[in-house]
């Protein structure tokens, strides 16, 4: 019987991935830089493994294979679809929209929505936000939050500082809504710097400054790394200097805005940066290990993907069950962060 209380709540109905086949191992990567050996790549890192994109996949490619991976799964129809948001930073194309080829390659309706938005380690939960209001507004009512990130094509081999952190990931995300008194999904925090925008950054390729000869000229840092101005560049300090000092906060504030304190929340699932930076936000942020969940061992870095990758992973090892009270937290590149907590 519905009661007056009752509203229309967005919450997370179901999680799938796709990984791509290729696995780029410690073992692989001390092979191509002798100086680091196996354990020293595990010990700075906490990676195993990575997965990266074969040469003939795409953005779109590995969204619709989590998409297909999620409907197949979860017995969900693409004409059941009426919105798709995705999170890249590597699209397909400067134009058009990716989400746009995802929509005619799974057969979602023409009638549906389609759009994509360039965040990294925080899209995810910025996706959640989107599709909160998009439900609970009542202009959609089933939500496909897809992520799908190649850093890969981005890092030069010859640049371990970043080829030994970041893996290749796609997630989909289905959000619906249901009358409850329960707010599934809430407590959002958004933060933004964008004066280190230039810390973790592809600097040649946009409009600014187009492809060119001199794009692809390498230099050799400090430590041996080499990259051109079209590779990935991360300045390792500052992030974890950003991170630091951002995300204890910001949990602080998520907690206050949902009400509930820490000891109320059954598990935390941050972005997946590394070990290192990981087991330094857990003890400043107070949780316990039972309560903070890792997944970056056998995925790397894989940006927007590594929150979703990490719910999917704790529900199949039954680490989720129904109740639960989620906080997931991603930072990162932009500056950019944002959380909020999830209950199950």
């Amino acid at each position: 019987m519905r009661t007056e209380q009752e509203t229309l709540k967005a919450f997370i109905s179901c999680v799938a991935s796709y990984l791509p086949e290729n696995v780029l191992t410690n073992e692989q990567l001390a092979m191509e830089y002798p100086e680091w050996s196996v354990e020293k790549i595990y010990e700075k890192t906490g990676i195993r493994s990575r997965h990266i994109a074969s040469a003939n996949e795409t953005c779109s490619s590995m969204a619709v294979n989590s998409a297909k991976n999620l409907f197949d799964k979860n017995n969900v129809l693409p004409e059941q679809i009426d919105y798709i948001l995705l999170c890249t930073q590597s699209p397909d194309y400067l134009l058009p929209t990716t989400a746009c080829i995802v929509q005619h390659e799974l057969d979602i309706p023409t009638t549906a929505g389609a759009l994509d938005f360039n965040l990294g380690c925080s899209g995810y939960v910025y996706g959640l936000s989107l599709a909160k209001a998009l439900i609970e507004s009542k202009q959609a009512k089933k939500v496909l939050l897809l992520t799908s990130e190649l850093y890969s094509r981005y890092i030069n081999h010859n640049d371990k500082s970043v080829r030994t952190l970041f893996g290749d990931a796609a997630t989909a995300t289905l959000i619906e809504g249901k009358l409850s008194q329960t707010e599934y999904i809430h407590g959002f925090q958004f933060g933004t710097d964008g004066k280190g925008a230039r810390n973790l950054i592809v600097p040649h390729g946009g409009s600014k400054y187009p492809m060119s000869n001199d794009s692809r000229l390498e230099t050799e840092d400090a430590s041996g790394n080499k990259r051109s101005l079209s590779n990935l560049y991360m300045n390792g300090a500052e992030i974890l200097t950003f991170s630091l000092k951002t995300v204890p906060k910001s949990v602080g504030k998520i907690l206050e805005s949902a009400n509930l304190k820490q000891e109320n929340i059954e598990r935390v699932i941050f972005h997946q940066a590394n070990k290192f930076m990981l087991d330094k936000l857990r003890i400043k942020t107070g949780f316990t290990e039972e309560q903070f969940l890792i997944s970056y061992e056998d995925y790397g870095n894989t940006v927007s993907s590594s929150i979703p990758l990490g719910i999917e992973k704790a529900i199949k090892q039954g680490k989720l069950k129904n109740g639960d009270k989620v906080l997931v937290c991603g930072f990162g590149v932009g500056y950019s962060w944002a959380g909020c907590v999830v209950e199950w």
